[in-house]
C-alpha cells in the first residue's frame, strides 16, 4: 500500500468512527442539549475526515477543489446549526434534563412543588 492509500484508509476509518459516536450519542443522551452537543462535534469531525479521504481519492483538480470546499462548508455550519438549534430550544424555555434524588421527587410528590432552590439541599456540606 502507499502512503497516500494508508492516509485514506485512516482518514476514512475515523470518519466512520466519529460518525458512530454521533448516532450512539444521538440515541443514547438523555435531552436535547447533550445530543446537539455530542452530535455537532463527533458529526462535523466525522464528516471532515471523511470528505478528505474524498479528497485524497480523487485526482488533484476540480474534484478535490469541490471535497475542499464542502469540507470547510461542513465544518462552519454543522456547529452554527446546532447552535442555532439550542440558542432557540432555550428561548422556548426548553429546560435541560437533570438528576433529581429520591428525597427530591419524594418531597415534590408530596408538597406538589419543586424544592427551594435557596434552601440548602440535604447533599451539599456546610463548611463554617
Amino acid at each position: 500500500m502507499t502512503p497516500t492509500e494508508i492516509a485514506v484508509v485512516v482518514l476514512a476509518a475515523g470518519g466512520v468512527f466519529f460518525a458512530t459516536v454521533a448516532a450512539v450519542g444521538l440515541v443514547r443522551l438523555p435531552d436535547l442539549y447533550t445530543r446537539a452537543h455530542a452530535t455537532s462535534k463527533s458529526e462535523t469531525l466525522g464528516a471532515v475526515l471523511t470528505l478528505a479521504a474524498v479528497a485524497l481519492v480523487v485526482d488533484a483538480g476540480l474534484s478535490t477543489l469541490k471535497a475542499g470546499l464542502l469540507l470547510l462548508f461542513m465544518f462552519l455550519t454543522n456547529p452554527t446549526a446546532a447552535h442555532a438549534i439550542t440558542r432557540a430550544a432555550a428561548e422556548q424555555g426548553i429546560e435541560p434534563w437533570t438528576v433529581t434524588t429520591d428525597a427530591e421527587s419524594k418531597s415534590e410528590s408530596e408538597t406538589g412543588t419543586e424544592p427551594d432552590a435557596e434552601t440548602p439541599s440535604s447533599t451539599e456540606v456546610d463548611e463554617s
